[in-house]
């Protein structure tokens, strides 16, 4: 095959993802010669305008689609999140050829702590409308509550990656907000990661939640494109292409463009891995400001004349909580709390405020917030080996040897079989109750939140009972003990589904 020629943006990122373009075409076509061609977009040059009014209407792209279609390259590579939907449903070709991890990171300065301590206004640096909206009302709770009063700005920010750093660190902004994918990228580059570490050091960092600050439409993905008449560089597309990746965000522009499209979005859409599936998850203010969240893909339950038992609404009926363990030595460089009922004692909570602190949802993380500890991030209620994957990310770098799982008595025998170092802070003590216990005998369907609550009322279940939970432990537990639930990607989505379904 004769040479292959790339262009895209000359931003030092985008250098980046045009090289991972190369290495992919140079693995699937042993000996073809690629020269890459990198170009100065409208969107690098014009620094004084503001982002917000040119988002999504092809801003960073259209110099380099105008270059494709003169000829003057084979192949165009992208962020495919800075594309609109009409480009990308247009008459090109593409492929989805490489995708990192989606969430915002929001990155602050190490005096944060006493700038909220002393009731000084939190100073935010974007330009995105759908991170303004979605990150600062939940940074208001997120944040350590050390003030009653945390009053969060935002202000424009403009640059690539290093300088909006930079921009921080002079003190202009107390924190910014930056694709996660984005830094990665950069850090796995040897010849920028010593410089983006160095405008990283002493940052106190703290990844977004996919639920609550739903990323970009597309955030994290690499996307090719050819013109359809370039036969050369069709071959190439079909060749690297990622199917998987390809599927999602295609799934996730179209679901984008059926709330609204241009430069003002206040919503995000994401692709959210479970069991061995996925779904799509959209959420924020639609072009006629009326806010929503939608699930794509999750269970159809049959409930017409069933009764239908959920353990979240008797969710203090089951247990009764004894804290009477030991003290715990917290000795890892981070820490995973499963639940905040396990973090009780005053030497466990300062303990946690030197570390590295994951929740395994926005509920935990909620309630460690309010006892001062800052909380980096958690598992979205997916569950532990949700969020796995994302502590090897460059920006981590967290292995499972780094991390200590604070839990119940009775989860942290389950994760010491699996080999994470834990530590059960308290026991759940229960005996069948009467009256739960009719109501879950006479029950066609039940949605347990644990376990534990089925173990405890197996003798009383129908025989032909409906078992139905969210992805993670629950269903891996139900499933060793012969049970085959009906499974949703978390309680979230069981709980909206749940509002929609039942009048």
């Amino acid at each position: 095959m004769e040479a292959i020629r790339l262009i895209g943006r000359s931003s030092r990122l985008s250098l980046l993802q045009i090289e991972i373009a190369r290495q992919k075409i140079e693995a699937a076509f042993h000996g073809v010669r690629v020269e890459i061609i990198a170009r100065s977009s409208k969107g690098d040059a014009l620094q004084n305008i503001p982002l917000h009014t040119v988002e999504g209407t092809d801003f960073f792209t259209r110099d380099i689609f105008d270059a494709l279609q003169n000829g003057e390259a084979d192949i165009a590579v992208h962020s495919l999140k800075d594309m609109s939907s009409e480009h990308f449903f247009g008459g090109n070709r593409f492929a989805v050829i490489d995708r990192d991890d989606t969430r915002d990171v929001a990155i602050f300065n190490q005096d944060i702590i006493e700038k909220i301590r002393s009731g000084q206004n939190i100073i935010i640096g974007t330009c995105s409308p759908r991170r303004e909206e979605m990150a600062t009302v939940f940074l208001q709770k997120a944040l350590p509550q050390l003030n009653e009063n945390i009053v969060i700005e935002t202000k424009p920010i403009r640059g690539n990656v290093e300088t909006r750093l930079r921009k921080l660190n002079s003190g202009e902004y107390d924190a910014t907000i930056l694709a996660a994918a984005g830094l990665n990228r950069l850090l796995a580059s040897e010849v920028d990661a010593p410089l983006l570490r160095q405008l990283l050091q002493d940052k106190k960092l703290m990844f977004l939640p996919l639920i609550e600050c739903v990323p970009a439409p597309c955030q994290g993905a690499i996307v090719c494109e050819a013109h359809p008449g370039n036969q050369k560089a069709l071959r190439v597309l079909d060749a690297i292409n990622n199917q998987q990746h390809y599927n999602d965000c295609m799934a996730e522009k179209k679901a984008a463009a059926a709330y609204g499209k241009g430069c003002l979005q206040k919503f995000g859409v994401t692709t959210l891995p479970f069991e061995n599936t996925s779904t799509l998850y959209a959420a924020g203010r639609d072009e006629e400001e009326r806010e929503f969240n939608s699930w794509y893909n999750i269970p159809a339950l049959d409930i017409d004349n069933k009764y239908f038992f959920t353990a979240t609404d008797h969710m203090g009926s089951f247990f009764e909580y004894e804290f009477s363990r030991p003290e715990i030595r917290v000795d890892s460089a981070v820490v995973y709390v499963s639940n905040y009922k396990a973090v009780q004692s005053p030497q466990l909570i300062q303990s946690l405020k030197e570390l590295k602190v994951w929740a395994s949802g926005t509920k935990t993380w909620y309630e460690l917030a309010k006892q001062g500890v800052w909380v980096e991030g958690c598992a979205d209620a997916f569950g532990l080996e949700f969020i796995e994957k994302a502590w090897g990310m460059p920006l981590l770098k967290y292995k499972k040897e780094d991390v200590q799982i604070i839990t119940n008595g009775n989860g942290a025998a389950n994760w010491k079989q699996k080999g994470w170092k834990t530590s059960g802070t308290y026991e759940t003590k229960a005996e069948p109750k009467k009256e739960l216990a009719n109501k879950i005998a006479g029950a066609d369907i039940i949605f347990w939140t644990s376990y534990h609550q089925y173990e405890l009322y197996r003798d009383v279940l129908k025989k032909d009972v409906q078992h139905v939970c969210s992805s993670g432990e629950t269903a891996v537990l139900l499933r060793s003990a012969g049970v085959e639930p009906v499974v949703f990607p978390n309680i979230k989505a069981f709980q909206q589904w749940k509002k929609t379904s039942f009048r």
